[in-house]
């Protein structure tokens, strides 16, 4: 864990650096206005007091060039912010390609972690340096938000839905891990630590515990043992969708709807059954699975599917 106090935080992860390049800009744009309102109204003060009971001020003309300059001015200092502040935001909102992806679920008052190989982990996440990761997450009860201070992160964790952020660690060592928003009594207590690690010495960990089953696996598992093998057949002649080359691609419902499949949809299609709403060329027969399936569950199944992603996707009726 950092100790002692700091005015100036670790920069531990890629886009840190851009994020307090954009806070120190922010501060000095509000010192230096700050600075320049209270000199002009100083002098103003002095220039313009009312020097006897009788004095009548000149009245005063619009100054077309000072309107311009006092408006465009700040116009461009936003316009800087906003196009700055997009392009960091943008940058950190799409996972780049071959992300490491662990699953996040929040409960009161812990984080419970998963890797795709199986590793679980209580309050502390174990990742390597100079790679990016993707973080998936979601709450068993109440809001809560995870905060990563050295990395520059902050992110609601909600009940009932999937949120999402990319890292990527640029220096090894312990960063603390909190919650930052109140969700109850022992939220202060809700704390954790990220741990990054050399990728030799990662690989290592990974190694290092007692082998479980992956997420995959026990994904592949679930969808036998409840049944779902017998509608979604591979080949595509299944009372239901095949979930071959499904993940991240378009679907096209029944009332002319396009959604993409990604972790959100397939979390509905298996918790709601999508409220009613079906895959185009299908009969609505599939039965809701929320109350039966416990978040861990939910997630390994959609790392099952995933994990079917880059497969070719049948037609309908088609071997």
């Amino acid at each position: 864990m950092q100790s002692g106090l700091s005015l100036h935080l670790p920069e531990a992860s890629s886009i840190a650096p851009g994020v307090d390049h954009l806070f120190f800009f922010l501060v000095m744009v509000a010192v230096v206005s700050t600075a320049l309102i209270f000199l002009v109204i100083l002098i103003f003060m002095i220039k313009y007091r009312r020097r006897s009971p009788d004095e009548r001020p000149k009245a005063i003309q619009n100054f077309i060039p000072l309107q311009v300059l006092w408006t465009a001015i700040p116009m461009g200092i936003l316009a800087v912010v906003f196009v700055w502040s997009s392009s960091l935001y943008v940058h950190s909102a799409q996972a780049p390609r071959g992300s490491l992806e662990i699953f996040v679920t929040g409960k009161q008052w812990m984080w419970k972690m998963e890797h795709p190989t199986g590793q679980r982990e209580i309050d502390e996440l174990h990742i390597p340096v100079g790679m990016p990761v993707k973080l998936t997450m979601t709450s068993e009860d109440v809001i809560h938000d995870f905060d990563v201070p050295a990395f520059r992160l902050k992110q609601d964790v909600l009940p009932g839905r999937y949120t999402s952020l990319w890292f990527e660690a640029t220096r090894t060592g312990t960063f603390p891990l909190y919650c930052g928003e109140y969700c109850g009594a022992f939220h202060s207590s809700m704390t954790g630590s990220i741990v990054v690690m050399t990728p030799g010495a990662y690989e290592q960990w990974l190694g290092g515990g007692a082998p479980g089953e992956t997420m995959e696996a026990a994904g592949r598992r679930l969808f036998a043992q409840h049944g779902c093998t017998s509608c979604h057949v591979a080949n595509g002649s299944g009372l239901g969708p095949s979930l071959l080359g499904v993940y991240g691609h378009p679907v096209h419902l029944s009332d002319g709807e396009t959604l993409v499949a990604d972790d959100a949809y397939l979390r509905d299609c298996i918790l709601t059954s999508l409220g009613g709403k079906v895959v185009a060329g299908y009969p609505h027969l599939m039965t809701p699975f929320k109350g039966q399936l416990t978040e861990q569950e939910v997630l390994d199944l959609i790392a099952y599917i995933h994990s079917l992603g880059n497969q070719p996707h049948p037609q309908k009726g088609k071997p």
